[in-house]
């Protein structure tokens, strides 16, 4: 499963190690300096997208888009995006303002007409929400005939499966949000089994497999080095080493 080259007729995104680092460096700066990091990993997803996929003029749902990072990059290739959050707070983090074209709605039944997207795009929010299938199951509906699913998210028994309670959620999730209450004198944004939720690639993997209304354009280590690739296919090891599974379905 190898990605076509860009539709601007530039060189073709690759996944070298390089890029791996330079994402991780960027991640360390989350928390000090988030329209750095998010600024970075928006750039390098849609570049990533666009291997997939033609962007101008195509319409794009972002699913739990919050703040509008991914839009921004996504308009700037030529889509036309709208973002679909449950939360309106997200929609203004980082002192941003609410997108434009962003609306309120849940994943798990998003507001929109059966096959009326070109692109359905999510970026790591499934692992936030409590039925990953039934939000995965939305994503194909409002995906036309021929369009193409984006869906990435974090492995909870990855290094960062407990974001902010990491590495404290390998002794159990409620452990890690309690200790981080205990220590910070407040719960955790990402709590979990209230806003975070244990999301595993087997589950996933066997959800696609199972449809037979969508063909799998890619499957990979979102962050990783493409002859990262295999590991994928490694029950257990996946769980681990993966740190965040990217599925890049067509629908048929």
């Amino acid at each position: 499963m190898t990605p076509a080259a860009r539709d601007d007729g530039t060189t073709p995104f690759r996944a070298t190690l390089g890029r791996s680092v330079a994402l991780f460096s960027a991640f360390r700066r989350e928390q000090s300096d988030p329209a750095f990091f998010y600024g970075t990993l928006a750039r390098d997803t849609v570049a990533q997208l666009r291997s997939y996929t033609p962007l101008d003029g195509r319409l794009v749902v972002d699913v739990g888009g919050g703040p509008g990072y991914f839009a921004d990059e996504l308009r700037s290739a030529g889509a036309r995006c709208l973002c679909v959050d449950s939360d309106a707070r997200e929609m203004t983090l980082h002192g941003r303002e609410a997108d434009a074209y962003g609306v309120r709605g849940s994943a798990l039944d998003l507001p929109l007409r059966t096959g009326s997207v070109d692109v359905c795009f999510s970026s790591n929010v499934l692992e936030h929400v409590p039925d990953r299938v039934r939000m995965a199951d939305e994503m194909v509906r409002v995906t036309r005939p021929g369009g193409l699913v984006y869906l990435s998210y974090t492995l909870w028994l990855s290094p960062w499966g407990g974001h902010e309670t990491s590495p404290w959620h390998y002794l159990g999730g409620r452990y890690a949000a309690e200790r981080f209450a205990r220590r910070n004198g407040r719960r955790p944004k990402n709590d979990f089994g209230r806003s975070m939720y244990a999301a595993y690639a087997g589950e996933m993997l066997r959800w696609a497999r199972g449809r037979p209304d969508v063909e799998a354009v890619d499957v990979r280590p979102r962050y990783l080095p493409t002859w990262a690739k295999p590991v994928v296919r490694v029950p257990l090891l996946r769980e681990v080493v993966t740190w965040n599974l990217l599925l890049v379905l067509r629908k048929r």
